[in-house]
């Protein structure tokens, strides 16, 4: 009797195992670690876009804090264009859709272009601290920023172009001070170049981190409207390769052929000649980095469609 007892307690058990397995109980269980990963995905992306929008809220309030003799007024814009840009950017990488930024999944572009743009306002902050607060620091980066403003101040380059386009009345030290923001500045976007195309190229980019989404990383670019994709690729690439090559140039003859002469931007003012000469050599660098972007992604579209091409007759073969 105790045998058949513990035999029918046995099937019992059985049965209500099956009962729960045709109502998807255990799929249910199946769907607990699922949710833990997509908990764990939105933390992370929103932990990822918080860090971003502090990192641009300091980049932006860099010059006001290592330069002195920012006034109340100005701390205070200062204050609200960073909270704005901040709100801007967590918004943006937070978002499940793409908005304005490019390449948002697409590490290292917007990266190294941050790094870009933080190494040129950081060091043409310091270099403009010299004159105030003569550290050893400041006066290491004002040498420094002198001798590659020299070195690139060579005839119909970008340097000497800015330099002439200085009002007359200007003293040979700001002279000085503008050429040597502005070697500073050239340089360090001519290095981040380098870097990033070397980078591309160890990288794998942007295929190493998975396949390449068009939607999400060129939120502006329609692969739908305006016929072959690649061929839009490589043109708006040359189209930016151009402009990012032109503008250095462009910037400062402009200026000087509409008569607004640099010295009407007022120079002199530290925090204003840190920001116009870092987004005079950042602007360009960031055209010419999508370019090369921009071309690498045309390249990986051909490539793939000629090992389909390829494909497609074996298979027939077959």
């Amino acid at each position: 009797m105790v045998t058949e007892r513990r035999h029918n307690l046995g099937k019992i058990k059985a049965v209500r195992h099956n009962v729960r397995e045709m109502m998807g109980i255990k799929a249910r269980r199946r769907i607990v670690p699922t949710l833990n990963e997509d908990r764990a995905a939105v933390l992370s992306q929103f932990a990822g876009a918080l860090m971003r929008a502090f990192m641009v809220m300091v980049l932006v309030a860099t010059p006001s804090v290592l330069l002195p003799g920012v006034t109340a007024d100005g701390q205070q814009m200062v204050a609200l264009v960073a909270l704005f840009l901040g709100i801007l950017t967590f918004v943006e990488y937070n978002a499940t859709y793409p908005g304005m930024i490019e390449f948002r999944d697409a590490p290292p572009f917007n990266r190294t272009r941050f790094l870009m743009l933080l190494s040129m306002v950081f060091f043409l902050s310091i270099m403009a601290r010299g004159g105030a607060d003569p550290s050893t620091l400041a006066r290491l980066f004002e040498a420094l920023g002198i001798l590659i403003g020299q070195s690139l101040d060579f005839p119909y380059s970008p340097v000497r172009l800015v330099t002439l386009t200085l009002a007359d009345t200007s003293t040979p030290a700001h002279v000085i001070a503008v050429r040597s923001a502005a070697g500073v500045a050239y340089f360090i976007s001519l290095i981040t170049l380098a870097i990033f195309a070397l980078l591309l190229r160890i990288d794998n980019w942007p295929t190493k981190n998975g396949a390449f989404n068009v939607w999400t990383n060129l939120p502006t670019f329609d692969p739908t409207v305006g016929g072959d994709v690649v061929a839009r690729l490589e043109r708006d690439a040359r189209f930016n390769l151009a402009l990012g090559f032109l503008l250095p140039f462009l910037i400062p003859a402009v200026v000087k052929l509409g008569g607004m002469g640099m010295g009407s931007l007022d120079l002199y003012y530290a925090p204003t000649r840190v920001w116009v000469m870092a987004l005079w050599a950042f602007l360009p660098a960031s055209l010419f980095m999508r370019g090369i972007a921009m071309t690498r992604i045309a390249r990986i579209i051909r490539e793939k469609r000629e090992r389909n091409a390829a494909a497609i007759p074996c298979d027939i073969a077959a």
